[in-house]
């Protein structure tokens, strides 16, 4: 009896040492990694992809149509998304309105539409990351302090409304203004700042001083 029990040891042993050094090796099993704050975003990812090949064979009409599909999946995922990671969703929405922005600007330009798809791109990517010491912009218009936390805002309405006393719009952008307006001023009385000042800043680059 001694004799099995030496033998079924003997045999255990290296298995167990084996499995010990495996896991510390290999690692634990993937299946247990912890999950992106989003999930699973391959589908934003693949529209932008398209939208990019769109927009680098010049044709910005077709581009802009294709981040249409974006925007509505995007928007429909919200009450999903947002409540599971309010950082990271911020961070994709911000830069998911400046390439709404840019492809709906009145003359597009290609080389700031293929900045801020990049930039969104990148944003899927890694939605939490977040990078101090530097404003961020939406459509050219800063949106941010230096510490990266939105700006008041009440404030960016304020200055909405000066810019649209003090300047004008292009006919064809009234109401695309006044649309953006209306979505920021309803953020900001949600105290959503940082989408509020999304919409604002769309509106402001539509306003020529």
């Amino acid at each position: 009896m001694k004799q099995v029990l030496l033998a079924s040891a003997l045999i255990l042993l290296p298995i167990a040492v084996f499995s010990g050094v495996n896991h510390y090796l290999v690692g634990p099993d993937p299946g247990l990694a912890v999950t992106a704050p989003l999930g699973d975003v391959s589908q934003f990812a693949s529209i932008v992809s398209d939208t990019q090949a769109i927009a680098a064979r010049g044709d910005l009409t077709a581009a802009e149509r294709r981040i249409t599909d974006l925007e509505n999946l995007w928007d429909d995922a919200e009450s999903k998304l947002q409540p599971q990671a309010p950082v990271a969703w911020g961070n994709v929405d911000a830069a998911a309105d400046a390439a709404f922005a840019a492809l709906r600007a009145p003359n597009p330009d290609a080389g700031q539409v293929s900045t801020v798809l990049a930039g969104l791109q990148a944003t899927l990517a890694d939605p939490a990351k977040t990078e101090g010491g530097m404003t961020e912009s939406v459509a050219g218009i800063v949106v941010t302090d230096a510490t990266g936390h939105p700006l008041p805002c009440e404030m960016m309405l304020n200055d909405l409304r000066d810019t649209l006393q003090a300047g004008h719009a292009a006919p064809d952008s009234t109401d695309r203004i006044k649309e953006l307006r209306e979505r920021a001023t309803e953020r900001c009385n949600a105290d959503d700042d940082r989408r509020a000042d999304s919409f604002t800043a769309q509106a402001l680059a539509l306003v020529t001083p």
